[in-house]
């Protein structure tokens, strides 16, 4: 049989991942699909660069997406541009797409998506979202008998290792975010990982999967861990929870609730215990309950191994003639669904209140506690911690606008200089 010839756009990490993968497992490769994989020709910027695996290197892009004798292409330079022309330039030829690149999914995904169907090619794109842990598969294929509930995730493994960092340590964030550009978890320009940006591509990509509606990363609500300071670290295990960034997509009667924020979990729950680096996603679906799935959400061959069960995937798909579509659903049978404002969200609550030096601490302690009372609308506990000169309320569940209108009213109240919240997910 004809060898499988793969042209691979970019060899950075990853992609050098791939070439390591595909070499030493590759006689379970061929026993998978009955043929050999061949790394055809691989796109560069420059040919003045390690090439380790000593594959075909050519700075001229048309040599893989505008080649006829390329049958699958895998798109792992990442960004928008060019990304997104050599992409559709490829389903436009007919060839089969494997990418990483959740940024271009969650933004034109949609678009890419329906170009596939039209030309009757497959994209696929497993690795954009937690990486080695084959998530977009279970929802897609494991789970398709189930009405998905909610799907949650700690999948941004910079922030997670920033915040486990904090905890561990009890340091700041600035330093532990200095730490973790020193040991090439973090870029040198962190935005995209600690705004939640990045977790928000991924999230846009799960919550389409998870509820067959069309990509939405721009109804997104999207807070990062750069407001996490270790008291509220330290307060919050106290009180019996973690500080974690999740994305949460939640499936309700009123709607869907998209958003990406830190988040106090239970030090019970499994979240509590994914650290460092390391990737957990939390499914409930309406037949088969709670699932869990943790692992490396990054890294060289953790990621490539998705990027290859993709592969395998798009030739078992050609031999049968059937695939289950990428999102789960054809494109023409994505529902929209309405997305909730962040005021109709509902959560428990972390509240803290800090005052300052001047203040008569009970006297604001009675004065919050009366608020509260009349703005929360639901069950919580009130404390007074001194010697982090802040008051803190913990609610139960309650709609967002009422919290919102507390965090107002206090504001007015002589000795109040800083309030904030942080969503509490009890599971």
């Amino acid at each position: 049989m004809e060898p499988l010839k793969v042209g691979l756009i970019g060899l950075g990490t990853v992609a050098s991942g791939v070439a390591s993968v595909l070499s030493k497992n590759q006689a379970d490769i061929i026993r998978r699909i009955t043929r050999t994989p061949i790394i055809e020709k691989v796109f560069v910027r420059t040919l003045e660069r390690e090439n380790p695996y000593q594959l075909n290197l050519t700075t001229d892009i048309d040599e893989i997406i505008n080649n006829h004798d390329i049958d699958i292409v895998i798109e792992l330079i990442g960004g928008i541009e060019p990304a997104l022309t050599y992409i559709k330039t490829a389903l436009t030829n007919g060839k089969s797409v494997i990418t990483a690149n959740k940024e271009l999914i969650a933004l034109h995904g949609n678009e890419l998506l329906r170009l596939a169907e039209e030309n009757k090619v497959f994209l696929r794109f497993e690795a954009s979202v937690a990486g080695g842990i084959p998530i977009l598969k279970t929802l897609r294929e494991g789970l398709a008998a189930n009405q998905i509930d909610s799907v949650m995730g700690i999948i941004n493994g910079t922030s997670n290792y920033i915040l486990t960092e904090m905890t561990d340590k009890g340091t700041d964030f600035s330093e532990c975010l200095k730490e973790a550009q020193a040991l090439g978890y973090a870029e040198a320009d962190p935005t995209f990982d600690i705004k939640g940006i990045d977790a928000a591509h991924k999230l846009t990509i799960l919550a389409s999967t998870a509820f067959g509606m069309p990509l939405q990363f721009d109804t997104m609500h999207i807070e990062g861990i750069d407001t996490i300071t270790k008291e509220d670290i330290t307060i919050s295990r106290q009180e019996g929870f973690a500080i974690k960034h999740l994305g949460i997509a939640r499936r309700s009667e009123q709607g869907v609730e998209l958003r990406v924020q830190p988040t106090l979990v239970p030090l019970t729950h499994a979240f509590a215990n994914v650290n460092g680096v390391l990737n957990g996603v939390f499914i409930q679906g309406n037949a088969v309950g709670e699932q869990f799935l943790s692992g490396r959400g990054a890294g060289s061959e953790a990621t490539a191994s998705a990027v290859i069960a993709d592969l395998i995937e798009i030739i078992h798909n050609q031999q049968t003639q059937y695939s289950a579509p990428a999102l789960g659903y054809k494109v023409n049978n994505l529902s929209p669904l309405s997305i909730l404002p962040k005021s109709a969200f509902n959560a428990g609550y972390y509240i803290h209140f800090k005052y300052d030096d001047n203040a008569d601490s009970q006297a604001l302690l009675a004065q919050l506690k009366s608020l509260a009372t009349d703005q929360l609308h639901t069950s919580f506990k009130i404390k007074l911690y001194n010697e982090n000169q802040r008051v803190i309320v913990v609610c139960e569940k309650t709609i967002e606008e009422s919290v919102e209108n507390l965090l107002n009213s206090a504001m007015l109240i002589e000795g109040i200089e800083e309030t904030k919240l942080i969503r509490i997910e009890r599971f």
